[in-house]
């Protein structure tokens, strides 16, 4: 890589560590990044699954406050999405990368318009109960919710561009929880997926490690960043940046 090429994929790890710790959809911005100066796709994938990591480190840091909130959650994510992300991580291995293409950027999408239509959807189900009976706040994860998350994370494990969306897909149906709260979670859920695959990765994958160091370089900073400014968005903020920013990837992918 050229000196400028370097400087690229710096930048793209700073910007994609922000959008971890946001609206979850990171690798959208440095994968692309990393295939551009020239790395074969597979490889790209696997350095930008290590060179990620430090970003969910450093968010989830960044959300330590929240995610001491509900402990028992904050647990079941980290192992849902590590058990998920071997699957995910060996998937990548054996599959070619075509396997998924035509399905992943309308998974996005469709994630998305959850997303942005969960408030509602919640609102109308809670009307469902008998009048003048309030619904018991759901703060452990459902079986339902579990499964759902470990699929997230072997997602993650096998691709992971817009893992975080659908993260906040399944936490925000399957609990009752502050979006704030909500957030913290995805970005460990992305840590926790992102830290596994890098394991089974380091051992047995092709790594390009000047991208990976100047992926995490970039990606611990953001990933800080981004923590501190995602706990202060505004719900109704976060949902539409969220919705655009996942819209705007699942387009991308399909032209």
């Amino acid at each position: 890589m050229s000196g400028l090429e370097q400087l690229a994929v710096l930048a793209a790890g700073l910007g994609a560590g922000v959008l971890t710790s946001t609206v979850g959809v990171a690798s959208l911005l440095s994968f692309p990044v990393l295939v551009a100066v020239g790395l074969p796709p597979v490889v790209a994938n696997v350095s930008n699954t290590i060179g990620m990591t430090p970003a969910g480190l450093s968010g989830s840091f960044g959300y330590r406050e929240e995610l001491r909130e509900h402990p028992r959650v904050t647990a079941t994510v980290i192992a849902t999405c590590a058990v998920g992300s071997v699957l995910g991580a060996v998937l990548l291995l054996a599959l070619p990368s075509s396997v998924f293409e035509a399905v992943v950027p309308w998974l996005i999408l469709g994630t998305c318009l959850l997303v942005g239509a969960q408030p509602t959807i919640s609102r109308r189900l809670r009307r469902r109960h008998p009048e003048g009976e309030e619904p018991a706040a759901r703060t452990r994860m459902s079986p339902i919710t579990t499964g759902f998350s470990t699929a997230v994370g072997a997602y993650g494990g096998y691709f992971g561009a817009g893992s975080g969306v659908m993260m906040v897909a399944v936490l925000g149906f399957g609990l009752d929880l502050e979006l704030r709260v909500v957030n913290g979670l995805k970005t460990l859920a992305i840590l926790s997926g992102n830290l596994i695959a890098a394991l089974i990765f380091v051992a047995v994958a092709e790594v390009d490690w000047r991208a990976v160091a100047l992926l995490a370089a970039g990606s611990v900073v953001g990933g800080y960043v981004g923590a501190r400014v995602g706990r202060r968005l505004p719900p109704t903020l976060f949902r539409v940046l969220v919705v655009l920013a996942g819209s705007t990837a699942a387009v991308t992918m399909l032209t």
